[in-house]
């Protein structure tokens, strides 16, 4: 990192609030008393599969951590719910992976108990119409918002990864959201450590070309940010609305 820069850069939140809130609050209280530039990046996958989707995005839009700038790069999910926004076509898909539950916590296709009040693969259709009249124009736009990468310091952070012997500057969109192999299995030095999520596991990944730190939130297992600073690596984790320094390198 640059001198007197601090990132905290955190994984796929999949709709869990309150493992985001409660890591918000780790990472206030690991910063109180560094003296420089503080940036979180969020490595994008804010909603679908976790009940808080709509929540989550209300919350980042209007929870600004005093005292830091912050990027926020778009996931595939965040991108399927913009394409469903245009195009109802990909709707069973969307559903079908996660976007069901984004869907409810919008209030669209359910009614206030969260029971389903329209049969999501009949009526895609009428779900665009609705999804479209109630999300909030701040939504939309914090959505369009999203960045595809950042680049600081030795480091590049992306949702999912990047396709190996590619120059940046020629990576698809597609890949940058969506690629696991070959770029997980790859031992080519990229140029910069990628700093990504995407692809769950049960504990953070530290390798030598890789970072990965999508550890399942919504899947039971935690939300996880990585600590940059110097040359210095090490991890925070939250999980059920508790946390853990992970410690690392």
């Amino acid at each position: 990192m640059p001198e007197h820069t601090r990132i905290y850069a955190v994984g796929d939140i999949h709709g869990r609030l309150d493992l985001l809130a409660e890591l918000h609050s780790r990472i206030a209280s690991d910063a109180r008393r560094f003296i420089g530039k503080k940036r979180i990046v969020y490595l994008g996958d804010y909603i679908d599969r976790g009940r808080d989707s709509c929540a989550v995005i209300e919350y980042l839009c209007s929870h600004n951590p005093k005292g830091f700038e912050r990027v926020f790069l778009k996931g595939n999910h965040d991108a399927w719910m913009l394409d469903f926004l245009e195009d109802a076509t990909v709707g069973p898909d969307w559903f079908f992976n996660g976007g069901e539950a984004t869907l409810a916590s919008y209030g669209v296709g359910c009614d206030d108990d969260g029971r389903p009040t329209v049969h999501l693969f009949d009526d895609v259709d009428e779900l665009q119409k609705v999804l479209r009249d109630v999300l909030p124009s701040h939504h939309r736009e914090f959505l369009d918002a999203l960045k595809l990468y950042h680049v600081e310091g030795d480091y590049l952070f992306v949702h999912a990864g990047i396709r190996p012997n590619v120059a940046l500057e020629a990576q698809t969109p597609h890949d940058l959201m969506w690629i696991r192999d070959p770029f997980l299995s790859s031992d080519e030095d990229f140029g910069k450590v990628v700093v990504h999520g995407h692809t769950p596991t049960s504990q953070a990944e530290m390798r030598a070309n890789r970072i990965g730190i999508d550890t399942g939130a919504c899947y039971g297992g935690a939300l996880t940010c990585l600590v940059l600073e110097d040359d210095k690596q090490r991890l925070l984790a939250c999980k059920d609305r508790g946390y853990t320094d992970a410690g690392g390198r």
